[in-house]
């Protein structure tokens, strides 16, 4: 998450980060500099998922039981944790994107609201 709005990147909703690294892991487990990398490219560099923030959120979705933890070997033949999404957090990724769809219509609406009859945007 980006720390400084005036660096280009966005700063993370409260609450996106969880919806973000179960999304990351429905293409397949990862570990978490892969997770950290993979947001990065995947939204153009403009949002940076900072290890202070994704390590607990990951042991946070480990203990809800959506992320399952085994420990293997890196690209980098380094020794790594690798995180994979369990049936549970596919099933609450579906709920996470149902809500973030709901979210943005809201705020759409705000600010976008419809122009009232006899008058024009």
């Amino acid at each position: 998450m980006a720390k400084t709005p005036d660096n280009g990147r966005l700063e993370l909703l409260q609450g996106t980060l969880d919806m973000l690294v179960l999304r990351t892991l429905q293409l397949g487990p990862q570990h978490s500099h892969g997770i950290g990398q993979a947001v990065r490219t995947q939204s153009d560099d403009l949002l940076k998922v900072e290890t202070g923030s994704l390590y607990p959120a990951l042991q946070r979705l480990v203990k809800r039981g959506w992320l399952k933890a085994e420990w293997g070997v890196s690209q980098a033949n380094q020794r790594a944790k690798f995180y994979r999404l369990t049936a549970e957090g596919k099933r609450q990724l579906v709920r996470e994107e149902t809500r973030w769809g709901q979210l943005v219509n809201a705020i759409g609406r705000v600010m976008r609201p419809a122009a009232a009859p006899g008058t024009e945007e």
